[in-house]
């Protein structure tokens, strides 16, 4: 199983280029300006749709399936029974405990009380998806 990084020290330098690129191709600028913490959305200005080119970049570049709505799936994942992911839009403690282990990459201190489903993602970095990518190729490559 793949265990996602919170920096670019631990990351695989040939996939974070790549992702970095892919990137840099669909938001129309240098490489250089992408970083593993760079906010995708408040620092490279990506819109929504640009999310989807993104995306579509990294599944050609690495030849993997990216899925939709893959971090709520993730924020899901191990609540119990009885723990609602959101009550009102607004994500539970335990919906943001579970996106914040699951996303190292995001500072700890934007998991904040109140945060609503629809700003999940504001939360997004360039590591997110390295971290996605490395987990479907790790994924592939078990078989």
């Amino acid at each position: 199983m793949f265990e996602p990084v919170g920096s670019a020290e631990a990351c695989d330098a040939v996939v974070l280029q790549k992702v970095c690129q892919a990137f840099a191709d669909a938001l129309g600028m240098g490489v250089d300006d992408v970083h593993f913490g760079s906010s995708v959305m408040a620092e490279l200005g990506a819109e929504s749709l640009d999310l989807l080119d993104i995306a579509f970049r990294l599944e050609r570049a690495f030849d993997v399936r990216i899925p939709r709505g893959g971090i709520e799936q993730t924020g899901r994942q191990g609540l119990g029974a009885t723990e609602a992911y959101e009550v009102g839009g607004v994500l539970t403690l335990a919906a943001l405990g579970r996106l914040a282990d699951a996303m190292p990459e995001v500072p700890r201190a934007e998991f904040r009380d109140g945060l609503k489903v629809s700003e999940v993602a504001t939360l997004l970095r360039v590591g997110t998806f390295y971290n996605i990518v490395q987990g479907l190729l790790a994924q592939k490559a078990a078989g």
